[in-house]
């Protein structure tokens, strides 16, 4: 058994950020733990079709923070970054309009335009009425009715859960907020109003996927992480870590940014919270590649269509130089809707199938997106603490069961190795 002062879960961009402050800092007591052969995380690349295929899908660094890109631009400096703007469209209605969709309703034809707003005007919030607590009833709340029923609730359905109304209501502040009066202002002027959502700007890399900068963050502290050791057993009491291999780690602090339901086992944890754990529910999400270029100019395109699988399209030769082609985002239960499945590579790193004329590749993320769901800041809440107070602590994505980017992964990983270091 191997005893170290940091023991981290996963190297991700949260496990990957942690322990290069740790080392920046002086810090050489600490070892990384890997279920997969390579760092990343969902913000890993491959190469298909002769270019970067990100498998996690729309991974890309914001520029809202300037002390994280201060500190990756380190690892790949800003020189080989790109800066966009972001381009991201709905396809509803039969139009492709701008995101968000309240504001950008000018881009309907007049008489869309009046349904859209005479809706707007009846929604819940613009006549003071309480706010709902469920799901559905927010979003009409919120939105009104044809935004929820043309976009919003089959969107989310697509990209979250059938069931709808198992998902809270405590994260929606996050949506972009325009008012009814800024949504006819942007009919009247046809320009957008109201806050603009994440990624209004962005970096992508010039020449590689989103997961060359992690690589090259992993290659900083290459001896002190241990590859295809996927932790399978948690103790508490002990701060001890089981591998599917047999290996045992005892640390000081235990760092964890996998999902709280990866675990084979968590010993030492009341049977109570252990079993609240069944409360966290995640999706998965097949990201898959189609060869063909598209005629937009959109790096986004959201489909709620219930009709077509794919809730999203990324559009990679808008961001990627030099490439060709578009990822589609498609959740586990909707893969079966494709007429014609194609091949997969097994894992990440593993060439794609070359069919014919044209590459075809998909690839699942058996945990992608932590789900909001009813009850879930009331477990973490509890279940963090309950870990702290064992130097046990949750970070990022998985580690805290938050929807969050990338670039906010790198800040809360930054700010927990300055308070324990």
């Amino acid at each position: 058994m191997e005893k170290i002062r940091f023991l981290i879960l996963g190297a991700g961009p949260a496990g990957l950020t942690f322990a290069n402050c740790l080392k920046s800092k002086g810090e050489e007591s600490f070892l990384v733990l890997e279920g997969e052969a390579q760092a990343g995380g969902l913000c890993r690349s491959v190469i298909v079709d002769g270019s970067p295929f990100d498998i996690g899908g729309g991974h890309f660094l914001d520029v809202r923070r300037p002390l994280v890109n201060e500190f990756l631009f380190r690892f790949m400096p800003e020189q080989e970054w790109e800066l966009f703007e972001r381009d991201s469209r709905i396809q509803v209605d039969g139009n492709l309009v701008g995101h968000p969709l309240e504001a950008n309703i000018w881009q309907f034809d007049l008489e869309q335009q009046v349904a859209y707003l005479t809706s707007i005007a009846k929604a819940g919030c613009n006549l003071d009425e309480p706010m709902p607590e469920r799901f559905v009833e927010w979003i009409n709340w919120k939105l009104g009715k044809r935004i929820a029923d043309h976009y919003m609730l089959p969107y989310n359905q697509k990209m979250f859960a059938d069931e709808l109304d198992e998902l809270g209501t405590y994260w929606l502040e996050k949506l972009p907020n325009v008012s009814f009066e800024e949504t006819l202002m942007s009919c009247l002027t046809h320009k957008a109003y109201g806050t603009q959502p994440g990624h209004a700007s962005f970096y992508y890399p010039k020449s590689y996927g989103y997961g060359e900068l992690w690589l090259r963050m992993a290659e900083e502290i290459a001896p002190k992480i241990l590859y295809h050791a996927k932790a399978e057993e948690l103790d508490c009491e002990r701060r001890r870590v089981a591998t599917g291999a047999g290996d045992i780690f005892e640390a000081e602090h235990i760092i964890t940014t996998v999902p709280w339901n990866s675990f084979g086992q968590i010993k030492g944890m009341p049977e109570e919270l252990k079993g609240s754990l069944a409360g966290l529910k995640s999706s998965a999400i097949e990201t898959r590649y189609v060869p063909d270029n598209l005629d937009t100019a959109a790096q986004w395109i959201y489909v709620p269509d219930l009709q077509v699988p794919y809730h999203r399209i990324l559009v990679r030769h808008n961001f990627c130089r030099g490439s060709r082609g578009y990822w589609l985002e498609t959740r586990k239960e909707r893969v079966g809707m494709y007429d014609a499945p194609v091949k997969s590579g097994a894992a990440a790193g593993q060439k794609a199938v070359e069919e014919k004329e044209s590459v075809q590749y998909h690839y699942m993320n058996e945990y992608a997106y932590p789900l909001n769901t009813v009850g879930k800041p009331e477990i973490m809440k509890t279940l963090l603490a309950y870990c702290e107070s064992r130097e046990i602590y949750g970070l990022g994505r998985w580690g805290e069961h938050c929807h969050y980017n990338s670039d906010l992964v790198v800040e809360l990983a930054m700010k927990l190795a300055d308070r324990l270091s």
